[in-house]
Formats: C-alpha cells, structure tokens, sequence
C-alpha cells in the first residue's frame, strides 16, 4: 500500500519558476521532478550521486544568536539568503 503525505516546502521563487519550466519540458509534473530529485538525493536511486556531507563548524551552546527566535523564519531567510532569497 503506497502512502503520501501532504507537506510544505519554502523554495525560492527563481528556483520553483525553472523547476515548474523543467517539469513542463521533460512533459511530467513539478510533483513527479520533486519526488524524482528527492529519490536521488537520498539515495533511493541507484544513479544517486555520492552523498555529501558538510562539515560541522557549529560552536558555543544554547543555538541561536541573541536576538534571533527559532519562530523568525522570515528574518532568518534573509540572514541565510539575502536578497537572492
């Protein structure tokens, strides 16, 4: 029995006008080049590339920098992206 589960993703606008563009050529929907891209990601596929890990340079205690709540995704966004959202 194959089960689905409904969630939601924050994607940048550049990168979800050219993935909807990409899923229209390749005549699939954006549903189906998600599911494909996370299969690969996450080694579900045997063409998988190599799984990449970053390396951890987190320090100090507590999480975030004063000042920030983890309820702040919006400013966080900005920190993280900048104007390239």
């Amino acid at each position: 029995m194959l089960r689905h589960m409904r969630t939601s993703v924050d994607i940048p606008d550049h990168l979800l006008r050219r993935a909807k563009r990409t899923a229209r050529e390749r005549g699939t929907t954006l549903r189906q080049l998600l599911v494909d891209g996370l299969r690969s990601m996450v080694g579900l596929d045997k063409r998988a590339p190599r799984r990449h890990r970053l390396k951890d340079v987190s320090f100090g205690e507590g999480g975030l920098v004063d000042g920030l709540s983890w309820s702040d995704a919006e400013r966080m966004d900005t920190l993280v992206y900048g104007e390239r959202g």
